[in-house]
């Protein structure tokens, strides 16, 4: 069994960066693809940023310049770097990942706990 363990969320004021982290909890489970989804109140939970398998990565065209996404596979890690921040990214943020456990023929996905990140103005 497999845990996506996030971390990096908090307060920082209009401007300010974070660096939210997703780690695997096992090294034995590979992320194949994953992704970075957030869901502000009263909202739906939308796409943030995602890399494919082979490494073709989208990012919400109203955030790109700002979001940056990226992994580290030694440390089955993924990043996202928010740089600018604005009011209006308060919200929760996912991380979503896409796991194929050793010996399965099968891609299961799996979601994070979630991170607080809140920008004040």
């Amino acid at each position: 069994q497999v845990q996506l363990v996030e971390s990096g969320g908090g307060l920082v004021q209009a401007g300010g960066s974070l660096r939210l982290s997703c780690a695997a909890s096992s090294s034995t489970f590979s992320i194949n693809a994953a992704g970075w989804f957030r869901q502000a109140p009263g909202k739906q939970r939308d796409l943030v940023a995602k890399f494919t398998g082979d490494g073709q990565i989208t990012y919400d065209d109203s955030l790109k310049g700002r979001f940056i996404i990226s992994r580290n596979n030694a440390e089955n890690t993924v990043y996202l770097q928010m740089n600018g921040l604005k009011p209006e990214d308060t919200a929760v943020y996912y991380c979503n990942a896409l796991i194929q456990p050793p010996g399965s023929a099968y891609v299961y996905s799996y979601w994070g706990q979630g991170t607080q990140v809140t920008v004040s103005s």
